[in-house]
């Protein structure tokens, strides 16, 4: 997440970019900003990677917010953020025992969404919400030890071929798990159309799909068989593209933020955000069945 400050009312109070620090961190080089001339107006940019040593380097402060959820997780009656809050001070460089120069104090409070819509692709690009996306990654395995990456043929995988996949979260603190909430697979690269097939949603789940890990550790685990779409049944490869409704718990809360199987209740499925969303690889799968399932 960055956070950025125009650069002009700081020259007109008689400072300048290197004179602006996070909570009077004076003595902390990582606690200054850049200056990003490149920008109309020009602005002050500080980062906040969300990872042990920033968050206590700056002295920043930080604490996770539950909530009710909202859009694409709507459904869900508690999701959980992180807030980020602190300064932004002015640091005079006057020797003497009176100035001329203002304080100048800015106060900023961030909040973080830690539940994310994936596909499988890595997600650095179009971080509309400017929160952990960036650190997470979608894998597809063609073994069980979850080591050997799938390589997809041109005349795509067979039927019912087994494909493991991981989401995987990097750079991160040690108090978040991964916690998937529904994976899909659709004909659309993007996740809105109206075809689509649920992998698992909470408790509801295809008989092929086995979810192994989850919320558990910093890596989700689940395997499925490939299939074709109906809609495809004239086509020699049927293409589809995989996405998972992803968020960050905390480590301490994972275990009552998992689905309660015992106690289900009707959950709507079919909206999908647009937000953070990108083009997935295709998978493709042709017509031959493989010999192992």
């Amino acid at each position: 997440m960055d956070l950025s400050i125009y650069i002009c009312p700081m020259y007109q109070a008689l400072y300048n970019e290197s004179l602006m620090v996070l909570n009077n961190e004076y003595n902390k080089p990582e606690c200054f900003g850049t200056a990003d001339w490149t920008v109309t107006p020009p602005v002050l940019k500080f980062r906040f990677p969300i990872n042990e040593s920033a968050i206590v380097s700056c002295n920043n402060n930080f604490k996770i917010i539950d909530h009710v959820g909202t859009g694409v997780f709507a459904d869900f009656s508690n999701v959980q953020s992180v807030n980020i809050s602190g300064t932004v001070t002015s640091m005079d460089p006057s020797a003497g025992t009176i100035t001329y120069r203002p304080q100048i104090l800015y106060k900023f409070s961030c909040l973080y969404p830690m539940q994310y819509l994936l596909n499988n692709t890595k997600l650095a690009i179009r971080d509309n919400n400017g929160s952990f996306i960036s650190t997470l990654s979608m894998r597809l395995y063609k073994d069980e030890l979850y080591q050997e990456r799938l390589i997809i043929p041109d005349t795509g995988l067979n039927l019912k071929t087994k494909i493991y996949v991981a989401v995987v979260a990097t750079n991160l603190t040690e108090r978040f798990n991964v916690l998937l909430d529904r994976c899909y697979a659709t004909t659309s690269p993007y996740p809105t159309p109206s075809t689509f097939y649920d992998l698992f949603v909470g408790c509801t789940r295809d008989p092929q799909t086995k979810v192994e890990l989850n919320g558990a550790s910093q890596v989700a685990h689940f395997s499925f068989e490939a299939f074709r779409f109906v809609e495809h049944k004239n086509q020699t490869t049927s293409t589809f593209y995989l996405h998972c409704i992803t968020r960050l718990c905390e480590v301490s809360s994972c275990s009552r933020l998992l689905p309660d199987c015992s106690r289900r209740r009707k959950r709507e499925v079919q909206e999908v955000s647009e937000n953070a969303t990108i083009t997935s690889p295709a998978i493709s799968v042709g017509k031959q069945t493989t010999g192992t399932s």
